[in-house]
């Protein structure tokens, strides 16, 4: 028997073998380790200084130097990797820097405010606006911008335009529990320092000021988009103008939850997102129907060169498209990928997929570090590496010889196509799904045969022709195309999402989960020999850790009213009629629970016990909690009960080794999750969060159990 070390140092040989096996894919690496230095910076539980940021691209420099200084392959992979993690932290350091504005910490309002209409869009029955170049002739430290809801039937104002809106703004909302969607987070790399709803309407006032050259491109813009989507709303009203506007300008606004709550359960969210089938069928389809005109003259297919010619005129749309979409990180994906191979042609040079990914990866990271924090980034590209994989291993295998009639095998090719992208896509994409949205499609596959030959050959050429044709008045024809399009695709969604078992809410994941599960994607994925499956390991060891993490068993609201306790059946309870019902619904979906928060409240069959001055609950291991709402209700409850949870100010009254937590303590941590244990363990909002410039607590207090029974 060899000894331990001699199986060690056999094992590393291999993998080193195997890995110069592979030199050509190490590139492919360098993305990830960019994601790996962002992911860091936005890890830790504070704010690092901009000393912090200098260290990195020193760091990153001298790693450089390193790299560029050795011959040993080892060394060079571990220099290139050190230099792009530091250079990632530093960059989402550097654009936390650049976007930092003033965030509100308290609710101000009503407040008279003037500003300029930076975006307009439809949001349920009115408007929403976003506002910048705030003024206000209160002592008031405003934030760059603020996103108010109208209420009112308002006519869209046009952005550029100033006005004066009496509002009140809060902060952007915290998440509803640790670990949840953080809205506050998205808001501030956007600038948003405050959301709001108006007072009436708002009035057109003279501009009070003169945009920068920065901003003209933006209004300009955006005015094109607002243009186009309310053009799009005249001819198809509704949801299908919702549709037809989020294929066209990505205004999504309008789209009822009904309709997206369908295509979402059908597998075709994508859809709605503009992504590389989007792109591909307007800048390949035009690439292939130029190219296809001009073939039709021999003298000009002959003499000259129309395939870059047919490039040129696809990439001038695809920037368009780009530009009228919103340039979302999934669309500049695409663009990014289709510009890298229309521009291949244009230079006699093969365009590699899975380096042009790399490349599309690395450019949407660099321009905006965040990005890699949102679900359109991390689906898009899980997905389309799992697709460029299996087409590289479509390609070693055989082609297709069978005596079938072409046209025959062409469909079956076309057909096969879509079910294995559609299957591909969402394997890849289901962890993230979970993770996002806690909840799981089984009929993707289905949808997507049904749905994508009406997208590929009705929805899209009628959407691209309707664009074409608008500045000309002539785009109502192909949009009740584009709009007879879409309604044969809600069909299809609504009957594929409710057929039995069509979704599965799946309890939330942590996020080592997630990231066990993207570093074992990207191993079986980017890497080509049989190597690749030990990344195998980290997936079930991500999706191990996600079956056994332990849910919470206390939930508190940031309204401190709404509290929820896991019962006997394992199942969420809700002390009573929930006040906050966003945070009660998102606890539910957390949980993996399909309930109605009305069918959540708890009975004295749960072992919840309630009155007028508040609720009793006992879990099985004896442990006693009260929700309290009285303060003449605190002294026997605090005499009673382990954990107190006060809608009044209580820390004062309740003495002895128990858990209390008042009014006080929520608006400073915007809600809590307790967990029984043993032991027993208690985490903030906030302090998930951590002290970040989007978090509202400059500081917390962390609760410390280690006295309580």
């Amino acid at each position: 028997m060899l000894p331990r070390w001699t199986w060690a140092r056999a094992a590393a040989g291999v993998l080193s073998h195997a890995a110069l096996a592979e030199r050509e894919r190490w590139p492919l690496w360098l993305p990830v380790g960019l994601g790996a230095g962002i992911g860091l910076y936005f890890a830790l539980p504070f704010e690092p200084t901009l000393a912090w940021a200098g260290v990195a691209a020193l760091t990153a420099i001298a790693a450089m130097f390193g790299c560029a200084g050795t011959r040993i392959a080892a060394a060079r992979v571990a220099f290139a990797m050190l230099a792009v993690v530091s250079l990632g932290f530093a960059l989402a350091k550097a654009r936390t820097e650049i976007v930092s504005a003033p965030v509100l910490s308290h609710r101000i309002g009503p407040l008279g405010l003037d500003g300029r209409v930076e975006q307009a869009e439809l949001h349920g029955k009115g408007i929403r606006i976003v506002l910048g170049d705030l003024r206000t002739k209160r002592a008031e430290t405003l934030p760059a911008r603020v996103r108010i809801s109208v209420r009112a039937d308002t006519p869209l104002p046009p952005p550029g335009s100033w006005v004066h809106v009496t509002t009140v703004l809060m902060p952007p909302p915290a998440p509803a529990a640790p670990g949840a969607f953080d809205f506050g987070r998205s808001a501030y790399y956007l600038r948003l320092g405050g959301v709001g709803y108006a007072y009436g309407r708002p009035k057109p006032i003279a501009a009070l000021g003169e945009p920068s050259w920065f901003d003209r491109y933006h209004l300009l813009v955006e005015t094109l988009r607002t243009r186009m989507t309310a053009r799009i709303h005249q001819v198809l009203p509704g949801s299908t103008g919702g549709i037809a506007s989020a294929l066209i300008t990505g205004d999504r606004a309008a789209i009822s939850d009904e309709d997206e709550q369908a295509l979402r359960d059908a597998g075709l969210a994508h859809v709605l997102a503009i992504a590389g089938l989007h792109m591909a069928l307007v800048g390949g389809g035009l690439f292939w129907v130029i190219r296809a005109l001009l073939a039709a003259f021999p003298a000009l297919a002959l003499r000259y060169p129309i395939k870059k010619w047919a490039a040129v005129a696809a990439l001038g749309a695809a920037s368009f498209y780009l530009m009228i979409s919103g340039a979302s990180s999934s669309s500049t994906r695409a663009f990014v990928m289709l510009a890298t191979m229309l521009l291949a042609v244009l230079f006699d040079r093969p365009a590699l997929s899975m380096r042009t990914l790399a490349l599309a990866a690395s450019v949407v990271l660099l321009l905006g570090p965040e990005s890699l924090l949102e679900p359109g980034f991390q689906m898009s590209f899980a997905a389309v590496v799992g697709l460029i994989a299996v087409a590289e291993w479509e390609q070693a295998r055989p082609r297709d010889t069978g005596l079938a009639p072409p046209r025959f095998r062409d469909v079956r090719r076309y057909l096969r196509g879509i079910a294995t992208t559609s299957l591909v896509g969402s394997i890849a994409t289901v962890p993230y799904a979970i993770y996002h949205f806690d909840r799981a499609t089984h009929y993707a596959v289905l949808g997507n045969l049904l749905a994508m030959p009406v997208m590929g050959f009705v929805a899209m050429p009628a959407a691209a022709l309707s664009v074409f044709l608008m500045p000309l008045g002539l785009d109502a024809w192909p949009l009740r195309v584009l709009g007879f399009g879409i309604e044969i695709m809600l069909a299809m969604g609504r009957w594929v999402s409710g057929l039995p078992g069509a979704v599965s809410v799946m309890p939330a994941w942590p996020v080592s989960s997630l990231v066990l599960v993207s570093l074992g994607g990207l191993w079986v994925g980017l890497w080509r020999r049989h190597w690749r499956w030990l990344g195998i390991t980290p997936i079930l060891a991500g999706i191990a850790i996600a079956y056994l993490a332990p849910q919470p068993d206390l939930l508190i609201a940031r309204d401190g009213l709404t509290v929820a306790i896991r019962a006997p059946d394992g199942a969420l309870k809700l002390f009573r009629k929930a006040k906050d019902n966003y945070s009660a619904a998102e606890w539910l979906k957390r949980d993996g629970d399909a309930r109605d928060i009305a069918d959540a409240v708890a009975t004295p069959a749960d072992g919840v016990h309630c009155d007028a001055l508040g609720c009793i609950a006992k879990t099985i291991g004896g442990l006693v909690i009260a929700d309290t709402g009285r303060i003449d209700a605190l002294a026997e409850d605090c005499a009673a009960a382990a954990i107190v949870v006060a809608a009044v100010p209580a820390r004062r009254a309740c003495n002895g080794p128990r858990l209390v937590v008042d009014r006080f303590a929520v608006a400073r941590s915007n809600g809590f999750a307790i967990w029984f244990g043993p032991p027993l363990r208690v985490e903030s909002v906030e302090q998930s969060r951590g002290l970040r410039p989007w978090s509202a607590a400059a500081q917390y207090r962390r609760i410390n159990p280690t006295s309580l029974p």
